[in-house]
């Protein structure tokens, strides 16, 4: 998926540093992401979001508040009412691209940001907070003795996430004068509440007081043991999934008609971890599963193998064909269940190089029904005429092809 670079002037005329990650194919939707207090745009949880809408034909704005990763600016001089005029402007931004953001998803403070920003942004038709506090001011608690100095001084630095950030005086006021109470009653737009229970940072208290403000439709979803930063890959993952799927109920994404001779349109398959096998797959803006390899091959079994996606496709078309034509007859055929299995493992062959050998799929189908022996055996005869089976049958082509910009988010 490509990604591409972008500045944007802020509240202040900073120039704000952004990246947009597109969907391989048509832009169906686009959301717009607002990290975490200090954080930046790139922290995995991030990167993985949005990884999994852009196959969900979702393009995804990410960017650096300012004072932070590669924008301009001082942070010191910012606020939390300035971090809700960048993400007003970054909304301007794209729609001045026609692509205004139809999808609002804030992260911690970043959450609290859009939920203040929500109703400025006359395109947003759903919003998502993760681990977002329902009070902004409760930000202030990690500043820990440095709030003396602040008050006294201006400004002072502050210890967070392993690194100094002057924090100033203004930010102090601001976020503690914040309320969103009134923001969230009044939002009227879907919303969408993600917390972990076990969050040291910000309770869940701060989840329940949010649901419990906003009007419906609302959604509320647990991140079980997941950390304040969504640190871990399965957790992102798990936050990434649901977020897609949840706002596709919301925005429209209705898909272009598919390319001449891919009736299915294209299937999208993104390496959703590095480190391991797992994959996201994606057939259009509807049908979204995982693909993986055992843990004795190397994988986390979170998904089907490769092999066995052959094997699915393949027992598929067979009760499909099968139903087919005993509808066509009338035949009092009551069930289908087709069981399909696969003599080589994928990840033995890549490791041994043996691409010639021989594949055998076993197919077993049980059929249920007032059926005649004739009838019985004319399905099976049937079964071998099913399009998947054909192909496998068959020798078959594949045409492999560079794309023209690396999937940048993936990396």
């Amino acid at each position: 998926m490509p990604t591409e670079r972008l500045t944007f002037a802020g509240h202040s005329g900073d120039e704000l540093a952004a990246r947009l990650d597109l969907p391989a194919g048509p832009v169906l939707a686009t959301a717009l992401f607002a990290h975490c207090f200090t954080c930046s745009k790139d922290i995995p949880a991030a990167r993985r979001i949005a990884a999994r809408l852009n196959n969900a034909g979702i393009a995804v704005l990410r960017f650096d508040f300012t004072g932070l990763g590669h924008s301009d600016g001082e942070f010191e001089n910012t606020s939390f009412s300035s971090n809700i005029a960048d993400l007003v402007l970054a909304a301007k931004a794209l729609a001045a691209r026609d692509m205004a953001p139809a999808l609002l998803i804030g992260h911690s403070l970043g959450g609290a940001a859009v939920l203040g920003a929500a109703r400025k942004i006359s395109s947003v038709r759903a919003i998502v907070t993760i681990g977002a506090p329902f009070d902004p001011g409760h930000v202030t608690h990690n500043f820990g003795d440095a709030l003396a100095s602040i008050e006294a001084d201006g400004s002072a630095e502050v210890m967070l996430g392993g690194r100094a950030i002057r924090i100033g005086k203004e930010f102090v006021e601001d976020v503690r004068a914040e309320n969103l109470e009134g923001e969230i009653r009044n939002l009227r737009r879907a919303l969408l509440v993600l917390h972990a229970p076990g969050d040291m940072t910000v309770g869940i208290e701060n989840a329940a007081r949010i649901f419990a403000a906003a009007k419906h439709p609302k959604s509320f979803v647990t991140l079980d043991d997941a950390d304040h930063l969504i640190s871990k890959p399965a957790d992102a993952e798990y936050a990434a999934d649901v977020i897609a799927s949840w706002a596709m109920k919301y925005l429209d994404l209705r898909p272009p008609a598919p390319p001449p001779g891919a009736p299915e349109g294209i299937v999208c398959v993104s390496e959703a971890d590095p480190d391991g096998y797992l994959q996201d797959i994606n057939s259009g803006p509807d049908h979204h599963v995982l693909a993986d390899e055992p843990l004795a091959y190397g994988g986390t079994n979170r998904g089907i193998s490769p092999y066995g996606f052959l094997s699915a496709g393949l027992g598929a078309c067979t009760s499909m064909t099968i139903r087919m034509y005993a509808r066509r007859k009338g035949w009092p055929l009551d069930h289908i269940h087709v069981g399909v299995s696969h003599d080589k493992v994928h990840a033995q062959d890549a490791k041994s190089g043996a691409g010639d050998k021989a594949d055998t799929f076993t197919r077993k189908v049980y059929l249920t029904g007032d059926l005649s022996p004739e009838q019985r055996a004319r399905l099976l005869e049937i079964a071998n005429k099913c399009p998947v089976h054909r192909t496998l049958e068959k020798s078959a082509r594949v045409i492999t092809v560079e794309g023209e910009s690396p999937p940048e988010n993936h990396r």
